[in-house]
């Protein structure tokens, strides 16, 4: 087969595939259009099939008033007017369009259905609305009976607990049985109007009712409440705080700035306007109003704790205070008048100096403050409450105030201190250089090294240089302490070579005398012990040492555990 050929082949067989999509899809198409119209002709129908003809049927059986045959001949109208034109057009278009719908396009298809669709929604709102215009007449006598039956059990409940508990309502009793006659009165007003078929006015009625019984629901759980606040609590709570508050101010108690009298005259001016609302059973915003003014006066049982305890505080407080503010003023005036003295025999830095200053001009503040604090206190101008925070916040600046002071004195004091401490470490140097030389010379030595003499030289400067630093005016303490510090290192370092010098001139005479018993046996020992002799008599104490310790060990082994024990 040839190539051309299998490419005709394969062309036909598309197109073929083709042809058959098409047509599946075509099917597929008519077979969703015709359905479509299927369901907006079935919606059609229940819009048509709406029982607005049975609802004004029943009117007819009702007895009429003139606004009643008025409202049925314009809802027949309506009726009338949906059926001729919406209905009526609704069926032609989707007549129009069933008989057409394969001449058309396919675009042009679905343009006429949206628009049956848009015509069916407005026929089906215009029929619900219809609808329920027609039943709100139709199940008035039903719908409002169950209504009212509903209100007037609550309304019995309502007087049944009124009557139970009628002595709790007080002068207001009365106000309330003539509001329990008035919602009777409209109880018998819905009976009128549903005898005349009256059902404009039995909506208002019934909205009526609703709304007095819901108030009298609120009358009967709240009043007796109002009335408790209002006449019994309330005027105890103002009661007390009069008695407290005249028997606080005879024992001088600072409590102008509670306005106790203003306070009083005007709970006792809205504990009245209450009533006043309370008597013609307006009780909006009462119970809140009443429980706040409450919350206030029992505030006020606080306050005067408040002041009773901050008093007490105060006193035990004051104590305290003074005494502290009273030494460190006294520590400060001490070192004033010293200051001069102190600068002569110390050199202060201009940090000391200022932190001197900054804690006297911190404490000249409080105790300017603390003096007005007392006199207002005298003058009932600040109650105890404020009083003791003031105080209490004066107490924590003059502690940073003393930890600031304590800085001072402490830098004072270690330059005092340090001089003090010299002059100790002076005699103590002084002690040791001396118990050097005494020991130097209580043994005997052939000779005495050129380094002891240097070291002696170089304690004795050192000595003189803390002498001379004392008698400065003003005492450098830092180079005090430099020149204590470098006389005891050297004196300590010379006393120890005198230590050594004595021990190693002590231990090689003792080792020379032992070995003598071994000269005329051993030849080596002679000579060894010869020359340890010689360095023993030139000051090389340790080097003599080590030779006549050597040479006694080449005979006995354990020679340097006999001298170690004799040491």
């Amino acid at each position: 087969m040839s190539k051309k050929v299998i490419i005709v082949t394969v062309i036909i067989l598309m197109i073929i595939l083709i042809g058959v999509i098409l047509l599946v899809y075509k099917r597929k198409r008519n077979k969703f259009l015709k359905d479509k119209i299927e369901s907006l002709d079935i919606e059609k129908n229940l819009i048509e099939s709406t029982p607005i003809a049975v609802e004004l049927s029943k009117l007819e059986t009702i007895t009429k008033t003139d606004k009643v045959e008025e409202k049925y001949n314009l809802w027949q109208e309506r009726f009338e007017d949906i059926k001729a034109n919406n209905i009526n057009k609704i069926n032609d278009m989707i007549i129009d369009l069933d008989l057409e719908g394969e001449r058309k396009s396919y675009n042009e298809y679905i343009t006429k259905l949206c628009r049956i669709e848009i015509e069916i929604a407005k026929a089906k709102t215009l029929t619900n609305t219809l609808l329920d215009e027609i039943k709100e007449i139709t199940l008035s006598e039903e719908k409002y009976r169950s209504i009212v039956t509903k209100l007037k059990t609550r309304f019995r409940e309502l007087n049944n607990s009124f009557g139970i508990h009628r002595k709790e309502y007080g002068d207001i009793a009365e106000v309330i049985e003539l509001q329990f006659e008035n919602i009777e009165k409209r109880f018998q007003d819905f009976e009128n109007a549903m005898e005349k078929n009256e059902y404009d006015e039995v909506v208002h009625i019934v909205k009526a009712i609703d709304s007095m019984v819901d108030h009298m629901g609120i009358i009967i759980s709240e009043v007796p409440d109002l009335i408790l606040l209002s006449c019994k609590l309330i005027p105890k709570r103002l009661e007390q705080i009069n008695e407290i508050y005249n028997d606080m101010l005879s024992k001088e108690y600072p409590l102008e700035y509670l306005q106790i009298p203003y306070n009083v005259e005007q709970t006792n001016k809205n504990v009245s306007n209450i009533l006043d609302r309370i008597k013609v059973l307006n009780l909006e915003d009462c119970m809140f109003e009443l429980k706040t003014m409450l919350e206030y006066l029992d505030s006020l049982f606080i306050d005067f704790e408040k002041e009773k305890n901050s008093r007490k505080q105060l006193s035990e407080f004051r104590d305290n205070f003074e005494k502290k503010l009273k030494k460190i003023n006294s520590v400060v005036s001490d070192i004033y008048s010293q200051l001069d003295e102190i600068k002569n025999l110390y050199d202060l830095k201009d940090d000391d100096i200022t932190i001197i200053d900054d804690v006297n001009v911190k404490l000249i503040e409080i105790n300017k403050k603390y003096k007005q604090e007392l006199k207002n206190l005298k003058k009932l101008l600040s109650p105890y409450s404020e009083v003791l925070k003031h105080v209490e916040q004066l107490s924590n600046e003059l502690k940073q105030v003393d930890e600031e002071l304590d800085i001072s004195l402490k830098s004072l004091g270690h330059m005092y201190e340090d001089e003090v401490r010299a002059r100790e470490q002076l005699d103590e140097i002084q002690e040791l250089l001396k118990q050097s030389k005494v020991k130097m010379r209580s043994y005997k030595l052939p000779i005495i090294t050129n380094d002891y003499f240097v070291q002696l030289s170089e304690a004795n400067e050192a000595i003189l240089e803390i002498i001379k630093e004392l008698d400065k005016k003003p005492i450098v303490i830092k180079t005090l302490n430099v020149r204590v510090d470098t006389a005891r290192d050297l004196v300590l370092k010379l006393y120890n070579t005198t230590n050594e010098t004595i021990k190693y001139a002590k231990l090689s005479e003792l080792c020379i005398v032992y070995g003598n018993r071994y000269r005329n046996s051993f030849e080596n020992v002679d000579q060894g012990l010869t020359q340890a002799e010689i360095l023993f008599y030139k000051g090389n104490y340790k080097r003599s040492l080590e030779v006549s310790t050597r040479v006694i060990e080449s005979i006995e082994e354990n020679f340097s555990k006999k001298i170690n024990k004799g040491i």
